[in-house]
């Protein structure tokens, strides 16, 4: 396994579907974003940070996508498509290997943050074809098995849940203040 060094060039690829929803369901809790960029990017060098976000009316999309991008993150949104049955689909599964097999070439280092099964081929791939460290950040409650196996390293959020969640019950102004407080 490849070591993490300092002049390692980083890409974040965060599906924010998989983090909010994660957070919601089994913490009653939001993500703190900026939490887990700094710790994804770990004192090396940061090329792109994009965060794949599905527009739904459960996310306050400018306050929320306004507090992203004061992270340091790129917004890369789409509407949720609904069917003429009621059926709903929004996912970012696609876009997000797009985009990490096309940046590859100019990164040392791919950290995924989801814990989706299905990024599994994605990840054997990166690593395998292109060879890249392939690093995954998740609640490991709800993150695959497999793919926590397929990564070169697995930062599991549910082990420190203060540093990466924000309760519900705290007030609104220490919620946006630690989401919109630039990085470091």
């Amino acid at each position: 396994m490849t070591e993490i060094h300092k002049g390692q060039r980083v890409g974040v690829f965060v599906d924010v579907q998989n983090m909010y929803y994660s957070a919601r369901f089994m913490h009653n809790a939001k993500v703190n974003f900026k939490t887990m960029l700094q710790d994804a990017v770990n004192g090396r060098i940061l090329v792109r940070a994009l965060a794949y976000v599905i527009r739904t009316e459960d996310i306050d999309k400018e306050a929320f996508f306004d507090a992203l991008q004061n992270i340091g993150f790129e917004i890369k949104a789409k509407d949720l498509q609904v069917f003429a049955g009621g059926a709903k689909k929004g996912d970012w599964d696609i876009g997000i290997a797009m985009d990490m097999i096309e940046m590859a070439h100019k990164l040392d280092t791919l950290v995924l943050i989801s814990g989706d099964g299905d990024f599994v081929p994605l990840v054997q791939h990166l690593q395998r074809a292109l060879g890249c460290r392939v690093e995954v950040m998740a609640f490991g409650k709800s993150a695959s098995a497999k793919l926590k196996e397929a990564a070169d390293a697995f930062l599991d959020l549910d082990s420190n849940q203060k540093k990466y969640l924000i309760k519900r019950g705290e007030n609104e102004r220490t919620q946006s203040s630690k989401l919109q407080t630039s990085r470091s």
